[in-house]
């Protein structure tokens, strides 16, 4: 029985309302040696050679994005590269020509993967019935976003640097909604508070505006 939770979305387009969003129920992972018997089981194949053919392919894939290519696998889906910065460097602003990047600072850091429409439509035939598994709602903070940054710079005043976990515990929120909202008192000039560092090692402080 495949089971759905409903989750709760932040009103990002400011319309007054939260937003329902569905998600499968995990029962964990399949390990792989089960699925490699399963794959194997009632065809004249053994679970070696099944085994064979997934390191080949995931080899081929790996030649093939690796040279600039996607690859489409009918009833599979469709692979290709996603590039980045290497060795967590910042990155450049668009119009600035001051740096030059070069390519060893520019890397492969990910796989896209679009599942084809087949794929899609043999999994929801597989699914013999859906039924509810739970809710899942947002953690909704007891304070206004005006005392929640009030609450911020105070902490800020009586210690040196804060994370994003740290405005989670102290206004209530979660991780994400605080992430975000951090983010969008640091950009902002006349809340007091600015960024440093960025992506695990980014922290927050106070800026001019918040020590007057």
């Amino acid at each position: 029985m495949t089971k759905y939770i409903k989750r709760e979305m932040a009103d990002l387009n400011g319309c007054g309302t939260t937003q329902a969003h569905y998600r499968v129920k995990s029962y964990g992972r399949v390990p792989f040696n089960e699925f490699v018997s399963a794959c194997a089981e009632g065809s004249t194949v053994t679970p070696a050679d099944v085994v064979a053919v997934v390191s080949r392919i995931s080899a081929e894939l790996a030649r093939q994005i690796g040279r600039g290519y996607t690859v489409s696998i009918d009833g599979l889906g469709t692979f290709g590269g996603r590039l980045g910065v290497v060795n967590d460097r910042p990155l450049d602003d668009f119009e600035d020509n001051t740096e030059h990047r070069n390519s060893r600072s520019i890397a492969f850091t990910g796989i896209s993967f679009r599942a084809d429409k087949r794929l899609v439509t043999e999994v929801n035939d597989k699914c013999f019935s859906m039924e509810r598994g739970g809710e899942s709602r947002l953690q909704r903070s007891p304070y206004t976003k005006e005392q929640r940054a009030e609450r911020a710079r105070k902490w800020l005043s009586e210690n040196m640097l804060m994370r994003v976990a740290d405005y989670a515990v102290i206004n209530e929120l979660s991780h994400t909604t605080a992430s975000t909202e951090l983010c969008s008192l640091a950009k902002d000039p006349e809340s007091g508070i600015i960024s440093k560092g960025r992506r695990s090692a980014k922290v927050y402080l106070l800026g001019n505006k918040g020590h007057e």
